[in-house]
C-alpha cells in the first residue's frame, strides 16, 4: 500500500449488467443473435464506464478492500455500501485476524460512503473489509435514465469499433447519468 490509502476494490463476483441483451439489441436495431459476443462485453464496458462516472456501483455485488486506518476509522471507496460482512486486522507481517461482529461498527453517510470504525484497542493500522455495495438490488431497479445511458453509450462503443478516430461520447450519455453522480472533493478519505 506504498504511498496509497486503498487497495483497489476487487469485486468478488461481476456486477450484473441493468441492460439486458435483447434491450441492447433493440436499441441497436439488431434482429438476431448474431452480435451478441461482440455487443455483451460492449455492455460490461459501457455500464463499467458508468459506474465509474457516477462513482457508484448500480447493482449490488460483495467486494473486498484492504484499507488504512486513520483515527479509528477505515473509509469504504465503493458506495453505496449496503452492508459489512466482514472485517480482518491485518498485521504488519500482512497476516489477518477476524474481528467479531462487536469490535467494529459500520457507519454510512448520506451520500452511501461507509466508514467502518475500529475499536480502539486494536491499533490497528490496516483491516480488510469484505462488504456489499450498490444503488439497486437488481438490474431492473436501476434508475431508467442510468440504464438508457448505458444503452446509448454500448451503442457509441458499437458504432466505434472499427474507427481509426473514435469520437467522444456523445454528451447526452453524461446529462442522462449526471444526477447520479457522487464527486469526493478533497476530502482525503
Amino acid at each position: 500500500m506504498a504511498g496509497g490509502e486503498t487497495v483497489m476494490v476487487m469485486s468478488l463476483v461481476p456486477g450484473a449488467s441493468p441492460v439486458s441483451l435483447n434491450e441492447a439489441r433493440g436499441w441497436l436495431r439488431m434482429g438476431g443473435a448474431s452480435d451478441d459476443a461482440v455487443v455483451e462485453p460492449l455492455l460490461r464496458a459501457a455500464t463499467g464506464i458508468c459506474e465509474a462516472f457516477v462513482g457508484q456501483w448500480l447493482v449490488q455485488r460483495s467486494g473486498s478492500e484492504l484499507v488504512r486506518v486513520k483515527q479509528g476509522a477505515a473509509w469504504l471507496s465503493v458506495r453505496p455500501v449496503v452492508a459489512v460482512d466482514e472485517v480482518r486486522m491485518v498485521a504488519a507481517d500482512d497476516s489477518e485476524t477476524v474481528l467479531a461482529v462487536d469490535e467494529y461498527r459500520l457507519s454510512l453517510a448520506a451520500d452511501g460512503a461507509g466508514r467502518v470504525m475500529i475499536m480502539p484497542q486494536h491499533g490497528a493500522a490496516r483491516v480488510r473489509v469484505t462488504y456489499r455495495a450498490g444503488m439497486a438490488a437488481a438490474g431492473a431497479d436501476v434508475p431508467e435514465a442510468i440504464r438508457h445511458g448505458i444503452v446509448r453509450m454500448a451503442q457509441h462503443l458499437y458504432e466505434a469499433r472499427d474507427a481509426k478516430d473514435v469520437p467522444p461520447p456523445p454528451a447526452a450519455i453524461a446529462a442522462l447519468w449526471q444526477p447520479w453522480r457522487v464527486l469526493r472533493l478533497g476530502s482525503g478519505r
